[in-house]
């Protein structure tokens, strides 16, 4: 065998690749954005580049594909804690020597070991390794052990890791000889060639204190060097911007002299040159990790079909039994006759969802909700897209038939651009957990997950968080955020947009422009603020999205265990989950369905009637009434004063006024004024006016129902395809590509646009006032299907509010009864309307 302290490959002065790298998804350590830190790693000409985040493998896939786009070779790799020699279900600490700061670390709980996936299968492995960490080895940390290792350590590469490493740790406590049995285990683990001797140099002293019995080990065990640099952040430029991070995740200040901090500014992307330059003498060290780079090749298995299967009866397959099932269906809607209208309709759904290869999907959603109506649990009647699907509505998915108002397919399943349906669904918020349970036990514990969330630190918290570490008073970040521009539509213009001349905002933002340079205190807090914004904070987990598998959710992606209440939670946000062919479904409590079901119970109890509100006709004249005087206090979506001054201004006199209220009480529609311009022409104080002369005739049926306005996402769909000649598929992407305004996508959609009109007719000056209203609309336009499916449940609420109100109200203050304020808001409504609430007894 070669020595190891010859070079492995050939020498080269100008080619480094870092494989010990911690992103931002080392979250409150890390601040190296993967964006940027590829950015900068392609100027610098690097081949490749390692991923190691602290336990986890958060970032795993948006590293892989920030590398694909730019060319450069992803290494997945994560910085594991392992547990000190003991199994990973004992939780203990350790001590190797008497317990000081040259012991195991995190107080006797683990010690470090970089991994590195070799292959795809190894890849996998470390899925598996990270995953079984947190489902049983979490200890402080999720921690493997050597029986995990042995286990899948099959394509991995591993090194001996920073100083917290096992080997070093029994260094620096004068146990060379365990060390070397330590390194000659894990040799042996991985196999020969695939362990190697990790070298640092940041100048400290516990990096020197073992250099040289590291070189020494390498030297006796025939192991190979690989240098690295513990990198925490991108550029140099970015050390002081990580120390303030570091004090945000320990409670401390930048002049507290005891903080836990990185000795030193040099843990970022060195150049090829400086890290050559610091490893001179032992070159191979470098050479190695180009050695690493060649053998890691990885790969994503991207647009795979792992919806859960579902289980169906001898004879049939998923697609037989969900054409039969789409049939069944059709006949219990339609009892008195199946029209040729559904029928072709239904026909080219459910041709759609098999060309997809989506049955599955369909079988699964309705088998839940189903399951939850026998069991007494109310379901709402559709949101989101999935309201517009005629095949969702037989398999009583939704409660809203499509074709009674005008409800596209395509905006919910586009034949023209194939990706996953996303079908929404909400509950009885007290029974929702039983739903999950469902769920998991029919589909399996290891094929369903919750799905992580990372929380980002926003602009006035990164403020606010700048002023505390720098040791300001709190009224130094309150003052400096008060100072920004008020927030469009819950969102802050970012710190460093408010000095981008370029951005749309930048002139709301002279004040804090102002402030910032007349006071070197706030110059230097929004300097540091610029530096935290936008860094991951925390992961936390979605509040309604499950991931549901074919396969076992260990055998695709990493997963772990919250320690709070055990639930399993994806380690891959919802997209990623997404791209790898995995299914998401939502299930939401929504409390208002809560009051629905105890008013029904109050009504049924008081004055033994039963009523079915999905059986409501949109007829009631009482509920019109009650919506015209605004008096929609606790009414589903028109609770609001503006929402009910606005009801009062449009008086409601048909389904479709709900729901179009519900599209129009936005901030988009209400900047424009397009909620005044609905009520105004609805009620004849002002004249509908077509968009243009030519256009009046084509659009009347697409535009009648709402006066004339653009109102709806499917509006637009509907009238590319009359006045432009596109396909409802086509129609779709162009509201995307409008909604994105990306100039080159829209010139491209313009001239086709354009043409079209033209070959049916239409002047250049129609042309453009149509393009003209569409354009900005689809900054704020909405989706049809969803206000119809929500304001079914609006109907509802104001019915029973209208028809019977103490059964209502008496729900309705009911679900309400941990909140103070709006238990006295109802209790006054109630004395308005003269019911009379009698204390508990």
């Amino acid at each position: 065998m070669s020595s190891p302290l010859r070079s492995t490959v050939g020498s080269s002065e100008s080619s480094f690749v870092h494989l010990h790298v911690h992103t931002e998804y080392s979250m409150l350590d890390g601040a190296a954005r993967i964006g940027q830190l590829f950015d900068e790693a392609a100027s610098l000409g690097m081949p490749a580049l390692a991923i190691t985040d602290h336990g986890n493998l958060f970032g795993a896939y948006e590293f892989y594909r920030a590398a694909k786009a730019r060319d450069i070779n992803p290494i997945i790799g994560i910085e594991a804690y392992l547990t000190p020699g003991t199994s990973r279900f004992e939780r203990r600490r350790v001590r190797w020597g008497n317990g000081g700061g040259d012991d195991v670390s995190g107080g006797g709980a683990f010690t470090h070991l970089t991994l590195l996936a070799e292959t795809t299968q190894g890849m996998h492995n470390l899925f598996r390794l990270s995953s079984l960490a947190s489902l049983e080895g979490q200890f402080y940390k999720p921690r493997m052990d050597r029986e995990l290792l042995e286990r899948y350590g099959k394509g991995i590469l591993a090194t001996t890791g920073c100083p917290s490493g096992e080997v070093q740790t029994l260094m620096r406590l004068g146990r060379y000889d365990d060390a070397l049995q330590a390194a000659a285990d894990y040799r042996d683990l991985f196999g020969t060639g695939n362990y190697f001797v990790e070298l640092m140099d940041h100048g400290l002293p516990i990096e020197n204190q073992v250099r040289d019995d590291l070189l020494r080990l390498a030297k006796q065990l025939d192991l190979p060097l690989v240098a690295t640099n513990d990198l925490h952040y991108t550029r140099p430029s970015d050390a002081q911007s990580h120390a303030a991070l570091m004090c945000v995740q320990t409670g401390s200040t930048m002049d507290d002299e005891n903080r836990f901090k990185l000795e030193g500014d040099d843990y970022y992307l060195k150049s090829p040159e400086e890290m050559r330059k610091l490893f001179s003498e032992i070159p191979q060290a470098c050479d190695n990790t180009l050695l690493i780079a060649e053998r890691c090749q990885v790969q994503f298995a991207e647009g795979r079909n792992l919806m859960p299967r579902f289980a169906v009866p001898d004879g049939e397959t998923e697609e037989s039994w969900f054409v039969k099932q789409v049939e069944v269906g059709l006949r219990t809607r339609y009892p008195d006759s199946v029209t040729a209208e559904v029928r072709q309709r239904a026909d080219y759904e459910v041709g759609v969802i098999l060309q997809m290869g989506f049955p599955s999907y369909f079988l699964v959603t309705a088998d839940c909700i189903t399951w939850a109506k026998r069991q007494g649990i109310r379901v709402g009647p559709g949101r989101g897209s999935a309201t517009g699907s005629l095949v969702s509505y037989a398999m009583g998915i939704t409660e809203l038939d499509p074709l009674d108002h005008g409800l596209l397919f395509e905006r919910f399943l586009n034949p023209e651009r194939v990706e996953m349906p996303d079908i929404d669904i909400d509950f009885d918020e007290r029974r929702r957990g039983e739903v999950l349970r469902y769920v998991t036990e029919k589909y399996g514990e290891d094929r369903v997950a919750q799905v992580v969330t990372f929380g980002t630190i926003k602009a006035k918290q990164a403020i606010k968080d700048s002023a505390r570490v720098l040791g300001y008073p709190f009224a130094m970040g309150e003052r400096i955020t008060k100072a920004m521009p008020a927030p469009v539509m819950g969102k802050d213009i970012p710190v460093n947009d408010i000095f981008d001349t370029r951005h749309k905002r930048h002139a709301e933002a002279g004040e804090f422009r102002a402030l910032y340079e007349s006071d070197v205190d706030v110059q230097k807090i929004v300097d540091t603020a610029r530096g935290l914004e936008g860094l991951k904070r925390q992961a936390g987990v979605h509040a309604c999205a499950m991931i549901m598998s074919s396969e076992p959710l260990l055998d695709n992606i990493p997963i772990m265990r919250r320690e709070l209440d055990g639930a399993i939670i994806t380690q891959f946000d919802y997209p990623t989950c997404l791209s790898l062919g995995l299914l998401k479904m939502d299930f939401l409590g929504l409390r208002n369905l809560t009051v629905i079901d105890d008013t029904l119970a109050n009504i049924a109890s008081n004055r033994q009637e039963q009523v079915v509100v999905e059986s409501l006709r949109f007829e009631d004249r009482a509920t019109y009434e009650l919506l015209g005087r605004g008096d929609t206090l606790g009414v589903f979506q028109l609770d609001g004063g503006n929402m009910r001054s606005l009801l009062r201004q449009m008086q409601p006199t048909t389904f479709e006024d709900i729901s179009a209220v519900l599209a129009l009480y936005r901030p988009g529609p209400m900047a424009a004024k397009a909620h005044i311009d609905y009520a105004d022409r609805k009620n004849a104080r002002k004249p509908v006016t077509s968009i243009h002369p030519e256009l009046a005739e084509a659009l009347a049926d697409i535009l009648g129902e709402t006066h004339g306005l653009v109102v709806y996402q499917e509006q637009v769909q509907a009238i590319a395809r009359k006045v432009a000649g596109y396909t409802l598929g086509q129609a779709d992407l162009l509201r995307r590509a409008m909604g994105k305004k990306k100039r080159d996508v829209l010139e491209k959609e313009y001239e086709r646009f354009s043409s079209g009109m033209a070959a049916n007719g239409y002047s250049p000056v129609a042309v453009k006032a149509l393009w003209d209203t569409l354009l900005p609309f689809c900054d704020y336009g909405f989706n049809k299907s969803h206000t119809a499916g929500y304001g079914l449940v609006s109907y509802w609420t104001a019915y029973l509010k209208a028809n019977y109100p103490a059964e209502y109200m008496a729900a309705l203050l009911t679900s309400v009864r941990d909140d103070k304020d709006k238990s006295a808001l109802y209790l006054n409504e109630c004395r308005r309307m003269g019911i009379k609430v009698l204390p508990p007894d």
